[in-house]
């Protein structure tokens, strides 16, 4: 017999109330309950980085995270992100440096990398670092940290 609770939550901006069984984490929630798909569940042990998501504005792993501990926070996923905006430019230098190939990974890179640069303008050893916990096993990193320090640059008003 499963436990339920009442939950509600800010997610991208908008509110959320559900009943979720306890054990429910919070990427299945949203990718199953609330077809939020763009949050990706690689390795399900909080490994890889691709299921990443901004919760009260810090990346977290929403597979280790149960949808209950949402309860009171505001969450962001990839689709708030960039249907707000936040992350275009991001986005746009992703696809300009080829800094993804199948994409499954870039989510949550997208994520980490907005986290990174809502503090400041990171050096390449900070961008290394903050992506130290997303793994992609194609692409490589040397496009995907050149994309996040060309933003960095470009928000701070330098020239890559």
């Amino acid at each position: 017999m499963s436990e339920r609770h009442d939950i509600a939550f800010t997610l991208n901006g908008k509110p959320v109330n559900a009943t979720v069984d306890a054990r429910l984490n919070l990427a299945d929630f949203l990718r199953h309950t609330l077809r939020l798909t763009g949050t990706h569940v690689g390795c399900e042990h909080g490994v890889c980085g691709a299921c990443n998501v901004l919760i009260d504005g810090r990346s977290a792993r929403s597979c280790l995270t149960l949808a209950v501990q949402a309860d009171g926070a505001q969450v962001e996923t990839i689709e708030g992100l960039t249907e707000h905006k936040t992350i275009a430019d991001l986005q746009r230098e992703f696809v300009a440096r080829n800094a993804l190939q199948c994409g499954y990974c870039t989510p949550g890179m997208l994520v980490t990398a907005a986290e990174l640069l809502a503090r400041g303008k990171p050096g390449r050893h900070e961008i290394r670092e903050a992506l130290s916990g997303n793994f992609c096993r194609c692409t490589g990193y040397q496009a995907i940290v050149d994309a996040v320090e060309a933003v960095a640059l470009a928000r701070a008003g330098a020239k890559p």
